[in-house]
């Protein structure tokens, strides 16, 4: 059985925000691919201010100046500029006609880099790197340049553009053939309109980039007050799980069947799901463009659309069919799994509108609803990208669209009636779609705020602990409006037919976690475990966040008491979509890189004062275990498509003679995950030990400078320990009984 892995089990039982460090020449030379290296974090802990002080954005002189750099230059006449903090303001401009869509000019960006984020489908964005104007993409939803020295620091400053909501308009950015950066705004219905967007786009300053964002979210969240940052959301309970999602198993042929099998097998190869998403196939669907008998149309399960709230017959027993391998019903099922196989948490698919298109009009089950069919219209920006086939059949099928003043009402009576059932939570698809449906309902703004409000209120009086997984939802429409949802699905599907996908997936999460990662935790999607590219996917979701990277990816992460480097070569893999001329460099299959200590930023946070200033490193492949000075690094080697995990522990000085450092549960990747404290005691001048707090069964690991002269785990002496001297590795065994666990190491 291939278990399709669900990534948005995290390391960490506070899954925190995420950070990128660049070092020296932070952004790449303008013919590579990608950043010349970064790295990221989860992070709740205090952050630092980055802005230059009295560094307002001023327009003066044909250009838009930040701290003294031109970051904009032949700005147009129509354009205004509002100050807002000491190093931030709103641009925006005016036109002397009123329409519903409007393309305005910003001025010239020439030679400068940038990373820009952009959606390049209907409901998801990629990365894409350059140093002018026309390289930035239609539909970018974050801009950050590199502007160079402010005028009062020797520091490299930076630039960020985000396009947000204003008023009844949703703002995205895109650049020209003459180098100019512009913005559209657009309402998504004809009768709404305007002649200006005075505050369509947030700048900000500062001089580290990740800071920099992080602040600017923050200032946007107290601005606007329609979202709300990452920090303040209940995080939900199965983030702390390993789970399994159903779709890339079974597809819509999902059945209990199946579902019994691959838990059992799941269990079975010692590694049991703890929460399950029973992904679309479960709902009550009639697909008037399936028709019995006739071939299968690719694109015509797009076109189905919900008869009722209940399950189909897969998972409910007709009462005249005594034959039926079926449950009883939903909730005799949900039980029997959680009950046979030890699940705690049992989630469900369901799209937005219900189904992909939508709700059947006028039937029984759905019509107080009152679903009206509508065909979808995109804007011009989604067309002007990469086609979607998915998109494209709801166009041709139509949306049963329910009436925007029911949707709590549907919802609420969806989510009321899978408790009942016995289900914890829902993932929810197809949120972008609103977008599309919006004319004659007050505009894309306006209707995606009443469905989010309306979600989000349904999960919060249905479900325990926040428990909704947000999909297909990457417009800003949605981002702006998220003041509960704590988790969004944060790249394309997996592809694990599709080779050339595995490393952009990886690719894409990691740079959309930079902006998405301020407002959710990011979901990885599912992926095989079975697969030439598993070891690939597991690895960058146990280090998890967001990453960059020119021939080796590195994607770094703060534990409790260690950091967690994860190094990736995704060279040669793949191209990015939506580039008018891909370039794919000939690379040789192994590729080489230094990583260090010192690419951990924030580091200082961890090691404390009684740090030595070296570092235990202990590599997850090999089971190496190495002292490497902070400023010092370790030679990598990696085939296209392999990577390494590094366990980074400050070694620190205990009793003037014992230098320790915890390295943690030396089965799992991210091995410091498992480490919550590790303290000093001095009972007496010959009585003196080491005590570590954590959690889950395996083999413990640490670098001792000594052997200790014994061990307990939770007070009971330990006879399974070993000491290695050649490279200091201490490790004692933590049974499978145990969950959370106190070393106690006397020297």
């Amino acid at each position: 059985m291939v278990a399709m892995i669900q990534s948005t089990t995290m390391f960490s039982s506070s899954p925190k925000t995420l950070q990128l460090n660049f070092h020296c020449s932070r952004f790449i030379a303008s013919n590579q691919k990608l950043f010349s290296r970064g790295f990221v974090q989860f992070n709740s802990k205090s952050w630092r201010h980055s802005m230059f002080v009295n560094a307002k954005p001023v327009l003066k002189d044909g250009a838009i100046s930040i701290g003294g750099k031109d970051a904009l230059t032949n700005v147009p006449d129509n354009v205004v500029v509002t100050p807002f903090t000491n190093s931030s303001a709103f641009v925006g401009a005016t036109s002397a006609d009123e329409s519903a869509r409007h393309v305005f000019k910003l001025g010239v960006i020439r030679d400068v880099r940038f990373l820009s984020l952009f959606r390049f489908k209907l409901w998801w964005m990629i990365p894409r790197v350059g140093n002018s104007g026309r390289d930035i993409p239609v539909e970018t939803q974050m801009l950050l340049l590199e502007v160079g020295k402010g005028q009062d620091s020797d520091e490299t400053s930076y630039v960020v553009f985000l396009p947000i909501i204003d008023g009844e308009f949703r703002s995205s950015l895109q650049g020209n053939s003459s180098n100019e950066l512009e913005f559209c705004v657009e309402s998504g219905d004809p009768s709404i309109v305007t002649s200006q967007s005075l505050r369509a786009v947030f700048v900000n300053s500062g001089n580290h980039p990740f800071d920099l964002i992080k602040e600017s979210m923050k200032i946007l969240e107290k601005y606007k007050g329609t979202f709300t940052h990452r920090e303040s959301k209940q995080m939900p309970g199965m983030l702390d799980w390993f789970g399994w999602c159903t779709w890339d198993a079974f597809y819509q042929d999902v059945n209990p069947q199946g579902i019994r099998e691959g838990l059992k097998s799941l269990s079975e190869g010692g590694t049991p799901a703890k929460f399950i998403i029973i992904d679309d196939g479960w709902q009550d669907v009639s697909n008037e463009f399936q028709k019995e008998g006739e071939p299968f149309v690719e694109g015509s399960q797009f076109g189905g659309r919900l008869l009722s709230i209940n399950e189909n017959n897969k998972f409910r027993r007709v009462s005249n069919d005594a034959q039926s391998d079926a449950p009883s019903d939903l909730k005799s099922f949900v039980s029997e799994i959680k009950n046979t196989y030890g699940l705690k948490y049992v989630f469900v698919w369901h799209a937005l509108m219900g189904y992909w298109g939508g709700l059947v009009p006028d039937v029984p089950g759905t019509k107080k609803y009152n679903p009206e069919l509508r065909y979808p219209v995109q804007s011009p920006g989604n067309l002007a990208n990469m086609r979607d086939l998915a998109m494209d059949c709801m166009e041709k099928y139509g949306v049963g669209a329910i009436d925007a003043d029911k949707a709590h009402q549907f919802l609420d009576d969806l989510h009321k009636y899978l408790v009942s059932q016995g289900v914890d939570g829902v993932k929810v698809d197809v949120q972008n779609i609103l977008e599309t449906i919006s004319t004659g309902s007050g505009g894309r703004v306006s209707l995606t705020k009443q469905f989010q409000q309306a979600l989000e209120k349904s999960i919060s009086s249905n479900f325990q602990d926040n428990s909704i997984i947000c999909c297909m939802g990457l417009s800003t429409d949605s981002i702006y409006h998220s003041k509960v949802s704590a988790i969004t699905r944060a790249s394309d599907d997996y592809y694990p037919k599709n080779p050339s996908t595995q490393t952009l997936h990886i690719a894409a999460v990691s740079y959309n976690s930079i902006f998405l990662g301020e407002v959710v935790v990011p979901d990885w999607d599912m992926f095989y475990s079975l697969h030439e590219a598993a070891e690939f996917h597991a690895a960058a979701r146990a280090v998890g966040g967001c990453g960059v990277y020119v021939s080796l990816l590195k994607i770094w992460n703060l534990n409790k008491c260690t950091g967690v480097i994860g190094i990736f070569n995704c060279q040669g893999a793949g191209s990015w979509p939506c580039m008018s001329n891909p370039v794919q460099k000939n690379v040789s299959d192994e590729l080489s890189g230094l990583v260090s200590p010192a690419d951990i930023e924030y580091f200082d946070e961890v090691s404390g004062t009684q740090w030595t200033g070296d570092c235990a490193v202990f590599s997850f492949n090999s089971g190496s275990l190495s002292r490497v000075p902070k400023d010092e690094s370790l030679s990598i080697t990696l085939k296209v498509l392999k990577c390494e995990v590094l366990t980074v522990s400050p070694i620190k000085v205990y009793n003037k003679n014992i230098e320790f450092a915890a390295i943690g549960l030396l089965n799992m990747y991210n091995s410091g995950g498992a480490v919550e404290k590790v303290d000093f005691f001095l009972s007496d001048s010959s009585n003196c030990g080491i005590r570590i707090k954590g959690r889950g069964p395996g083999r413990f690991g640490a670098y001792s400078s000594t052997k200790p002269k014994s061990c307990s785990v939770n007070s009971k002496s330990s006879e399974e320990i070993k000491y290695r001297s050649e490279d200091n590795l201490f490790t004692v065994t933590i049974p499978s009984t145990i969950s959370n666990w106190d070393i106690t190491l006397h020297y």
